[in-house]
């Protein structure tokens, strides 16, 4: 396995799907803004999408990869037997679970969003949208299932291409917006479900080379499959630890108005690096690491955890300096349209500085969390991640009704730190990690080459102040030029520094 090569792949793809991501974000501030129905909608879209992030970025592959991994090595039978009782397991469970919340929707959006009880007319579309979206669940969840199943045979593209159906139909719907008017959010809420299904099935074309799935109603659950789901349960929690504080936060800006959206908006934004710097290199390095800690080849383990660590820092400190630096600007650029008004972008660019203050430390997560799972340990992640969540519960209840909603990506940053320096020192602890000899001479290299960007950056935000206001009609051209422009300056001065290197491109791990 390419590190780089295979990161830049499942990146390529991932980027594409944010793009596009944005692309519908943009279209959905212009038709919906941050009033009511854009609140109800959030939600409604936010359930089922976050038990996606959930099972696709990465938590699924840090359970099933391992196991499935480990079946394979003793050969195909095996594994097809493993996989096929997995499969059938969530297949049955997730459907039941479907079926049940959607009988119980009610009760199940009070829960999630009990602030709008205040408003029932907001509730009311909550529940319908929602009972609307949420099969995209069992969909979703089954298309990680075949993604995991790709990645263990190191086939990284597809699964990382898949979410790119649910962009593209949403977007579809929104370029429609002025034939739907009033109906618009129906028909993105019907899109999402769609999107669930075509994802599915485009998956499973490429994954019935490795694996074809058999629908049995009885079947045995061994020891082995019964490891697997004490291991994927903990794994949801902890390896998704950042989704499930951002859903806490949802749940706890219900109170407020329009603060779901702003918060939408603001994760929208930094949620484009985390995909690169933290859930696509946890993703690729856990089939390999895997591999090689069951082989205890400890130079290669360490050699992994290092370099991984390493593009993980390269890649998240330069983007977190630059939200703290022009999160007003990159907001108003992004969003700032139609019904997303002046201070819709301030609100939402106030909830991604605190956010970026916190970027650094989601990726570290998904970085750290995959030493862990590949030594089939999920259960320490959980627990780290349980103290993470009520932490971040406790501040922002306590802190809420003070300053309102903006405690909330406070308390996630501050919880997701503390949830760093608890899986670190339990890896140095337990002697899973050492730095090696280069890591601190490459950082002081990453952290140079990072001050040098974030200073030109500043400068050209600065001269390029007056095209990127509010007002201003080409703001978003003026933003990408200056991301595109600072971005080819990082990759020189690296190579300058030497904190990046064309050699690492072509490196074996």
């Amino acid at each position: 396995m390419n590190l780089i090569k295979s990161t830049t792949t499942f990146s390529f793809y991932t980027l594409i799907s944010r793009v596009l991501g944005y692309l519908r974000d943009l279209l959905l501030a212009i038709y919906l803004g941050s009033g009511p129905v854009a609140d109800a909608f959030f939600v409604a879209f936010r359930i089922p999408n976050t038990f996606r992030r959930l099972f696709s970025e990465g938590t699924f592959n840090a359970a099933f990869v391992p196991s499935y991994s480990s079946e394979l090595a003793i050969g195909k039978k095996k594994s097809q037997k493993f996989a096929n009782t997995i499969f059938n397991i969530l297949l049955i469970s997730l459907f039941v679970l479907v079926l049940i919340i959607e009988i119980f929707m009610p009760g199940f959006v009070f829960i999630i969003a009990p602030g709008f009880t205040e408003n029932n007319d907001k509730l009311e579309l909550t529940i319908l949208l929602t009972r609307i979206t949420f099969p995209f669940l069992l969909f979703v969840s089954l298309s990680s299932f075949f993604s995991a199943i790709l990645n263990s045979h190191n086939k990284f593209a597809v699964a990382s291409a898949a979410p790119i159906i649910l962009n593209i139909l949403l977007i579809i719907v929104l370029l429609c917006g002025n034939y739907f008017n009033d109906q618009i959010v129906f028909y993105l809420s019907y899109a999402v479900a769609l999107a669930g299904i075509i994802q599915l099935f485009f998956l499973y074309f490429f994954v019935k080379k490795y694996y074809n799935p058999k629908l049995v109603l009885q079947f045995k659950l061994d020891n082995k499959v019964k490891i697997f789901f004490n291991k994927l349960f903990p794994s949801i929690f902890s390896s998704g630890v950042t989704q499930i504080n951002i859903l806490v936060g949802t749940i706890i800006a219900s109170f407020q108005a329009s603060a779901v959206s702003y918060l939408y908006y603001a994760d929208r934004i930094y949620q484009i690096n985390l995909a690169i710097a933290g859930i696509a290199i946890g993703t690729v390095i856990l089939p390999n690491l895997t591999k090689h800690i069951k082989s205890n080849n400890k130079n290669k383990v360490n050699f992994i955890q290092n370099k991984s660590l390493e593009l993980c820092l390269f890649l998240s400190l330069p983007a977190a300096g630059a939200l703290l630096i022009a999160s007003e600007e990159i907001t108003s650029s992004l969003f700032g349209y139609g019904s997303f008004d002046l201070r819709s972008v301030k609100n939402s660019s106030l909830a991604l500085f605190y956010f970026a203050l916190g970027l650094p430390a989601f990726s570290i997560i998904k970085i750290f969390s995959s030493f862990l799972f590949a030594r089939h340990n999920t259960k320490t992640p959980f627990y780290f991640s349980f103290y993470s969540v009520i932490l971040n519960i406790l501040i922002s209840v306590y802190f809420f009704n003070k300053i309102g909603f903006i405690i909330i990506p406070i308390a996630t940053t501050i919880s997701s730190w503390i949830n760093v320096l608890l899986l670190f020192f339990y890896l140095i602890k337990n002697k899973y990690f050492y730095f090696n000899l280069n890591f601190f001479a490459n950082l002081f290299k990453i952290i140079l080459s990072t001050f040098l960007t974030l200073y030109i950056f500043y400068n050209l935000i600065i001269f390029f102040a007056e095209n990127l206001n509010y007002d201003s009609e080409y703001k978003l051209i003026y933003i990408i030029f200056v991301v595109i422009i600072t971005f080819v300056i990082y990759l020189m001065i690296s190579m300058f520094t030497k904190a990046f290197k064309f050699s690492d491109i072509n490196l074996k791990y």
